[in-house]
C-alpha cells in the first residue's frame, strides 16, 4: 500500500499541478474599449497581441463583463474608459485602465490576474512617461517655472486602477477555506461509507435489505450533521466569518456529507472494503479538480471531465459564492443534490442486482446439496 499510494499521488499530483500556470493561456478575459479616440484602440490591439491568452472576449459590454466576472466565467476585466484619448491629450487628468478581478475565485487565478494587471499598468506608465519626457524634452528652453510642473507631468502621466471584487482576507486560511471545509467532510464520509455499508452487508441477513439501506442513510445524515456542526465551530473560532452565513454553510456541509459517502459509497458496495484502495486516487484526482487552485478552463482533460460528476467542485463553489461572493450557491446545490441522488440509485441497483444473485446462489446450492443428502 505504501508503494502503490505513492506511485498514485505522484501520478496525480504531478500531471495535475503541471497545469500551473502552464494553462493560464486558456482563461477567458474581457477587454472592453470605450474610448472614443485613437489611444483605446492602439492600447486594445497592442493588449490584444501581447497579452497570454487564447481566449479574449472584445465583444461584451461592461455590464455584461461584470455579470460573467461575479460567476467566474471572466477571470479578468481590462476597461478603456470612454475619456481616456481626452485626457491623455489634454494632460489635465490622469488617464489609466481599470482592472478588474474577482478574489472569490480560485487562489491561484486571482493572485496571478492581480500580478498581470499590475505588470500592464507598469509597462503603460513607463510607456507614456517616456513620451511625456520625450516631448518636453523637445523643448530647447524650459523656464524654470515650468520644470516641477514637466516632471509631475512625467510622474503622473498615467495611473490604472486595480479594484477586486468580493474581497478577501489575504490568508491562505480563508483563501483556501472553501477546499478545506469540503475536504474534511468528503473523508469523513468517505470512511463512513467504508464502515456503514460494512455493517449493512453483516446485518443483512437480519432484515430486508430496504430496511438496511433506510437504516445507512438515515445513520449518514446524522453524521453529516454532527460533522458539520464540528467543522463550523473549527471554522468560526479560527476565521471571521459573517454568523448570518452558519445556517447555509451548514446545510450545505451536510448535504455534502450525504453526498459524498453515497458517492464512495458505490465502490464499496461494488467490491467491498477494499474499494478504498479506488476511492482514495477519485478523492486525489478531485483535490485538483475541485476548482480551488484553478478553474475547468485550465484542468487537463482527465480532471476537467471529473469536476462535472465531481461532489468536491461543486461544494468548493458553493462556498465561494456563499461565503465570499455575491451570487446564489443554489446552482451548485442543485448539482450536488443530482449527483447525490444517482449515487442512490446507482447504491439501490448494486443492492437490488446483489441480492438477487444471492438468492440464486443459494437455490443452486440446495438443489446441487439433494442428492447428497439423499445418498446419506
Amino acid at each position: 500500500m505504501g508503494i502503490f499510494y505513492a506511485l498514485v499521488m505522484l501520478a496525480i499530483f504531478l500531471p495535475g499541478y503541471k497545469a500551473m500556470p502552464e494553462n493560464i493561456d486558456k482563461l477567458p478575459i474581457a477587454i472592453i474599449n470605450d474610448d472614443k479616440g485613437s489611444y483605446g484602440d492602439q492600447i486594445s490591439k497592442q493588449l490584444n497581441k501581447s497579452l497570454p491568452f487564447d481566449n479574449i472576449n472584445k465583444n461584451i459590454t461592461y455590464i455584461e463583463a461584470n455579470k460573467k466576472l461575479m460567476h467566474n466565467k471572466l477571470n479578468l476585466i481590462i476597461h478603456i474608459p470612454k475619456d481616456f484619448s481626452k485626457n491623455l491629450s489634454s494632460k489635465k487628468d490622469t488617464p489609466g485602465l481599470n482592472f478588474k478581478i474577482n478574489d472569490a475565485s480560485p487562489t491561484m487565478i486571482s493572485q496571478s490576474m492581480d500580478s498581470i494587471g499590475k505588470e500592464i499598468n507598469n509597462q503603460l506608465s513607463n510607456q507614456f512617461s517616456n513620451q511625456t519626457a520625450n516631448a518636453g524634452l523637445k523643448q530647447i528652453k524650459i523656464p524654470e517655472k515650468q520644470v516641477h510642473g514637466l516632471i509631475n507631468q512625467i510622474n503622473n502621466s498615467y495611473s490604472g486602477d486595480i479594484s477586486h471584487v468580493n474581497q478577501m482576507s489575504p490568508n491562505m486560511n480563508y483563501k483556501m477555506l472553501p477546499m478545506f471545509l469540503t475536504l474534511a467532510v468528503y473523508i469523513g464520509a468517505m470512511i463512513g461509507a467504508m464502515q456503514l455499508v460494512s455493517a449493512f452487508k453483516e446485518n443483512r441477513h437480519k432484515t430486508s435489505n430496504i430496511r438496511l439501506f433506510v437504516y445507512v442513510q438515515l445513520t449518514a445524515i446524522i453524521i453529516g450533521l454532527a460533522a458539520s456542526l464540528i467543522a463550523l465551530g473549527i471554522t468560526y473560532l479560527v476565521n471571521d466569518l459573517d454568523i448570518s452565513n452558519f445556517f447555509s454553510i451548514f446545510a450545505q456541509s451536510t448535504l455534502n456529507y450525504w453526498v459524498s459517502f453515497n458517492f464512495t459509497a458505490i465502490i464499496v458496495f461494488l467490491i467491498g472494503p477494499t474499494g478504498m484502495i479506488v476511492n482514495i486516487p477519485i478523492l486525489l484526482i478531485q483535490t485538483i479538480s475541485n476548482g480551488a487552485t484553478m478553474s475547468r478552463d485550465m484542468m487537463p482533460t482527465l480532471y476537467n471531465w471529473m469536476s462535472y460528476i465531481s461532489p468536491m467542485y461543486y461544494s468548493v463553489q458553493g462556498h465561494f459564492a456563499n461565503i465570499f461572493g455575491n451570487i446564489s450557491q443554489m446552482p451548485y446545490i442543485f448539482s450536488m443534490i443530482a449527483i447525490g441522488l444517482v449515487s442512490m440509485l446507482i447504491n439501490i441497483a448494486i443492492i437490488t442486482f446483489a441480492s438477487k444473485k444471492e438468492s440464486t446462489e443459494i437455490v443452486q446450492n440446495d438443489k446441487n446439496s439433494t442428492p447428497i443428502m439423499e445418498r446419506q
